[in-house]
């Protein structure tokens, strides 16, 4: 620390808050730790009877904590990000648009690995609105070696992509093909299609038509290949995806020549989930979970498919870190386990 006279501390850090008493009034904090002193806090200090202070020595190479939150902030920061003004040494990233919230895990623990600096965040892949808190920067010290911030700011730029940033759902053409022998036929009412389209609209893609087919292999084909040519830019195929003999839905979509990325999931509920793709075009492939659970695999794949990801089994199989739904009775999703 430094004694300073308070008509040269001007750009001095305080070390400590300093309490300004108004007879009468209040008692309270004037200057905070951390505060620079600029010319206009002369007088005040000086009515507060403050002759001196003390400050941080200014040692060359050292970075305050608001300068290093700031700086923190930018380095992890993509699209979808605003950022805040430095408070008490914080900085908070907020979204600046509905979206998902990327937020690398790795690039994460990169940076808290390194020693004084704080990069706290939701979860990966949250569902996230806009003006929505998503995660803040600091700095342990008052005073941080600008070497450490420095570093920092080069290993998040090591990364392929933004350590935390919001991607928009993109406006997707979305076809439905309702399969199972029941509904074909009449005897049962389709529960699957209201479900599917409030999602999808509610996701802010259109449903350009739904059809049905009955369990047979062709069929299936062909509903999918009309919705193709009518310009489907995903496409949903409901039922038919048990491992009964009946349910031919997997081996007509295998059949077409799909990529299949997984037949099955790591989440419950839906572990019988499909997500392959033609050409470009996802076709996910839903389990009967989706017409009763509040929320199944297909709120969590769907939403990032939407953003234009392409999945990898990989990532179809991290989902079982957190794929136990706890099927509250009030569902509170995002604002649980589920998916995290």
């Amino acid at each position: 620390m430094q004694k300073i006279k308070v008509e040269d501390a001007v750009g001095a850090v305080l070390v400590h808050d300093m309490t300004q008493i108004i007879p009468g009034q209040s008692k309270s904090p004037r200057f905070r730790k951390g505060h620079i002193v600029r010319k206009e806090d002369i007088p005040v200090l000086l009515s507060m009877g403050k002759e001196h202070i003390y400050a941080w020595d200014q040692t060359p190479g050292l970075v305050h904590e608001d300068d290093a939150a700031q700086r923190l902030a930018q380095a992890v920061s993509g699209p979808g990000i605003e950022l805040s003004s430095p408070k008490e040494g914080k900085v908070n990233l907020s979204a600046t648009y509905d979206g998902l919230l990327y937020a690398d895990p790795d690039g994460i623990l990169t940076l808290n690995s390194l020693e004084y600096i704080v990069l706290a965040t939701l979860h990966n892949h949250r569902p996230v609105t806009a003006g929505q808190k998503l995660a803040g920067t600091r700095v342990v010290p008052l005073m941080i070696e600008e070497k450490i911030v420095a570093e920092a700011e080069r290993l998040a730029q090591t990364f392929p992509e933004p350590i935390i940033q919001v991607k928009k759902l993109k406006k997707w053409k979305v076809g439905v093909v309702t399969t199972g022998s029941e509904v074909y036929h009449g005897r049962i009412q389709d529960k699957f299609g209201p479900v599917v389209r409030n999602k999808i609209t509610g996701w802010g893609s259109d449903v350009i038509g739904q059809t049905f087919a009955d369990d047979d292999i062709v069929m299936i084909q062909e509903r999918i290949r009309e919705h193709l040519a009518a310009g489907a830019e995903m496409i949903l195929v409901t039922g038919g995806m048990s491992v009964d003999p009946d349910d031919v839905t997997p081996t007509a979509v295998k059949e077409m020549g799909a990529e299949l990325i997984t037949y099955g999931s790591p989440v419950l509920p839906g572990s019988m989930f499909l997500l392959a793709y033609l050409d470009e075009v996802p076709v996910l492939g839903l389990p009967g979970c989706v017409m009763y659970s509040k929320t199944t695999v297909f709120d969590l794949v769907a939403s990032r498919v939407l953003t234009g990801e392409h999945l990898t089994r990989r990532e179809i199989a991290k989902l079982g870190h957190g794929g136990l739904c706890l099927e509250c009775e009030v569902c509170t999703y995002p604002h649980c386990s589920f998916g995290k």
